[in-house]
């Protein structure tokens, strides 16, 4: 981040320091004195804590200020206060303040980090929280759920912080609703910069839910506005507003892996936000729309590639007579002036049908209601090569949805849709991330629905006095800078770059190479330049290196020896290990890679490329808990082994599995005694898409356990699987694979010699999860 940020930011800053008038504060250094100071503490009051580490600091702010003479309590220097440990803040009052303190390393010991109440009868109220950082602050297990900011009160407001890192179960950001004097809040969450959100492994990992289904009739009012959302990819709901009367204005959604969704509650407003998306994912979301009468204007979605719950547009069907904790029907919604720049099918409609699931899920979960009283209007799809996709996309008989002078340039076949009309449009800012995209006509007709009046400004805050379609009526700065992340978050803060101190290490015995993971930085690379090494104890991987041969014409051999049942390779919180042209022998009691059950916070990863692995009884085995978000295979040699990938731990069906990706490519395989893949997501949670595996181009042979019902590449509930261009010889299970056709489980390609076979079984019965 830069010091300097936009004029909104400055004027914030001077607002700021005026309230807080000429009061420079009573410094305190250790908990006793801050205790002491809050208690004493009156309107107009600054406190001042110390630089340095307060670890295990537990800080309860309750206090009365004034409107125009707030309590502050900020850090002596901004970025230098670290709040380590188990450590909380608890804000209790009203017009209090905090400002420039830093949480990391550590954890809460309580249900959130930051909470705006000190107890059931003591909530904040006209509080704010300024320039704070949360980093990393997240529980050792992953599975315990937290929240590192909770709404309560009213007029709450957290601004200008970065936040980032949260991979344990519950949403990063929480407002509670529960009781007369936390509705009608009017809570404000704007500047802030939501960093990387880890991939999470099943539901419960929103950066942002506002309200919960039990209090979906409550009126909010909550302003969500001018945020900067990076890669926040905890689950399919980036956002998910469950109360009534929200506004999601002018934030940037940059590459999330999920969508903003309206999943309770009724007359949302969703203006003026950016959707950014990628090549290289299809799994970046926009907006999915539950119930009733949002207002969905002046949007820019670009580079979409979603389809379901994560399209650009999502509208659902409904459950007739939902229950509050389900889906209720969609109804007069207005999708008016928004764009959609080089997204695929950006429109679809009845997500998450399930008519023909009734053998498998009772009436109640049936979601029938289609869409009505729904308007899309005045909108521009624009493709810069042309595309022959369905703009519009049906899941389900159309229901009640008014298209009116939308217009669109790239897609073939428009003329035959009523609503959509073929045009020329103008592309500016060319050279960006971003390009801006117009009609060319800036007289064309447009529908002028009810309250359409109402909508008088652009996503640039142009007026649409000269009205044109699509979220852009003029653009005035054709530099402007749409990923910008200088506007967002604290000043003094500076997101860490890349490993400065990774070095290159060649190491030649095996106390060497213990050794050398031992003192191991980030990045490091530790190239092995010796025949064979023997290894009688686990490696500890702490951090992320790079493990190689020295030559790679010249494999070399690390051969483990145990007589217990340990791994190999036991890996730290969020390292990376990535494996090249090595040999890597273990024995029937030994996993070749695992992680370390004591801490598992931060999801790892594992790379192989160009090895041979063998002898184990399994190369990864998950353990109750814990999450990998990528296992990839490569080029190399699997043989002799008891089992292959073992990711069949979270066995109590709440939609949780144990990585993201598994993808075995180009490989050959042999004498395998067991199952090669058990990967299992159990539990019915149709909004978690995930569980990935890719099992392509691979050679097997003399693989799996003797029997009928034996399957050696078992992806119960996995939503996405792919067998393509395999070749099986010898295969002992009765299955190589039992696949879920309802889902995106497809093979090709795929020749068998012998008895097994590749099945698809259209529909899967799982518990509920509600």
């Amino acid at each position: 981040m830069k010091l300097f940020k936009s004029i909104s930011i400055l004027t914030l800053a001077l607002f700021i320091l005026t309230s807080c008038g000429s009061n420079l504060g009573s410094v305190v250094s250790n908990m006793t004195e801050l205790k002491s100071a809050i208690d004493k503490a009156q309107p107009g009051d600054v406190i001042v804590m110390s630089n340095g580490i307060w670890k295990d600091a537990e800080i309860d702010f309750k206090a009365k200020g004034l409107v125009d003479k707030p309590i502050v309590l900020k850090a002596e220097t901004p970025g230098q206060v670290f709040i380590e440990g188990q450590s909380f803040l608890k804000i209790a009052g009203h017009y209090l303040e905090v400002h420039d303190l830093y949480f990391r390393n550590g954890y809460t010991p309580i249900n959130s980090v930051i909470q705006f109440k000190s107890d059931k009868e003591n909530a904040a109220y006209d509080c704010k929280v300024v320039n704070c950082v949360i980093e990393n602050f997240t529980q050792l297990d992953r599975r315990k759920k937290d929240h590192w900011v909770e709404f309560w009160g009213q007029r709450n407001q957290l601004l200008s912080c970065y936040i980032a890192g949260k991979s344990n179960n519950g949403p990063t950001v929480r407002a509670e609703l529960e009781g007369n004097q936390h509705a009608n809040c009017h809570h404000v969450i704007a500047h802030n910069y939501f960093g990387p959100r880890p991939r999470r492994g099943g539901p419960r990992g929103e950066t942002m839910q506002l309200g919960d289904s039990y209090t979906s009739m409550v009126p909010a009012f909550i302003e969500v506005r001018d945020n900067f959302l990076d890669r926040c990819n905890g689950e399919v709901e980036v956002i998910s507003s469950k109360s009534n009367y929200n506004q999601f204005i002018n934030n940037v959604f940059y590459k999330c892996e999920g969508s903003l969704v309206l999943r309770h509650g009724n007359y949302a407003t969703i203006d003026s936000n950016w959707f950014i998306g990628d090549d290289n994912s299809d799994n970046i979301g926009g907006v999915r729309v539950i119930n009733t009468g949002h207002w969905i204007t002046n949007n820019y979605f670009y580079n979409l590639k979603g389809n379901e719950f994560r399209s650009a547009i999502a509208v659902m069907n409904g459950i007739p007579k939902s229950p509050l904790n389900r889906y209720n029907q969609v109804t007069d919604v207005v999708i008016a002036h928004n764009s959609w720049v080089d997204c695929i099918s950006p429109l679809q409609f009845s997500v998450g049908s399930n008519v023909n699931k009734s053998d498998v899920l009772p009436k109640s979960e049936i979601r029938s209601a289609l869409p009505i009283r729904t308007t899309v209007a005045n909108n521009i799809i624009y493709n810069s090569k042309t595309v022959s996709k369905a703009i519009v996309k049906y899941y389900d008989t159309p229901g009640d949805i008014d298209f009116k002078y939308n217009y669109v340039s790239g897609v073939e076949g428009v003329e035959n849709i009523d609503g959509f009309i073929n045009t020329e449009m103008n592309v500016s800012n060319g050279q960006s991330n971003v390009p801006f995209v117009q009609l060319a006509d800036s007289n064309a007709k447009l529908f002028d629905g009810f309250d359409f009046s109402t909508i008088n400004n652009d996503i640039f805050s142009n007026s649409r006095s000269a009205n044109q379609a699509g979220a852009i009526c003029a653009v005035k700065d054709a530099k402007y800078k749409v990923i910008d992340v200088d506007k967002y978050g604290p000043s003094w803060f500076v997101v860490s770059k890349g490993n400065a101190n990774a070095k290159r290490v060649t190491v030649k015995s095996s106390e060497d190479l213990y050794a050398s993971f031992e003192k191991a930085n980030n990045g490091d690379t530790i190239i092995i330049d010796a025949d064979i090494l023997k290894l009688n104890k686990t490696i500890q991987v702490n951090k992320s290196v790079v493990l190689a041969s020295s030559k790679k014409e010249q494999q070399v051999s690390l051969q483990f020896t145990s007589e217990e049942n340990v791994p190999a390779f036991e890996l730290g919180p969020g390292v990376d290990i990535n494996l090249k042209h090595l040999i890597v022998e273990g024995s029937k009691t030994l996993t070749c890679f695992e992680p370390n059950h004591a801490d598992m916070s931060i999801a790892a990863n594992v790379f192989v490329d160009d090895c041979t692995l063998s002898g184990f009884n399994s190369i990864y085995r998950s353990k109750k808990g814990s999450f990998t978000d990528t296992v990839k295979v490569v080029n190399s040699v699997m043989k002799n082994l008891v089992n292959g990938f073992i990711l069949h731990s979270e066995t109590d069906d709440k939609g949780d599995y144990n990585a993201e990706f598994l993808i075995l490519e180009n490989n050959q395989v042999s004498d395998v005694e067991n199952v090669f893949v058990d990967f299992y997501r159990g539990g019915y949670d149709e909004s978690t898409i995930g569980g990935n595996f890719v099992f392509n181009n691979n050679t097997v042979e003399r693989a799996g356990k003797s029997g009928s019902d034996e399957i050696l590449l078992k992806t119960q509930g996995i939503v996405n699987v792919q067998v393509l261009n395999n070749t099986f010889s010898s295969v002992q299970s009765g299955f190589i694979a039992r696949l879920w056709g309802e889902k995106n489980n497809v093979e090709s390609g795929n020749t068998i010699q012998g008895k097994s076979k590749i099945v698809t079984d259209e529909f899967l019965t799982q518990k509920l999860l509600y």
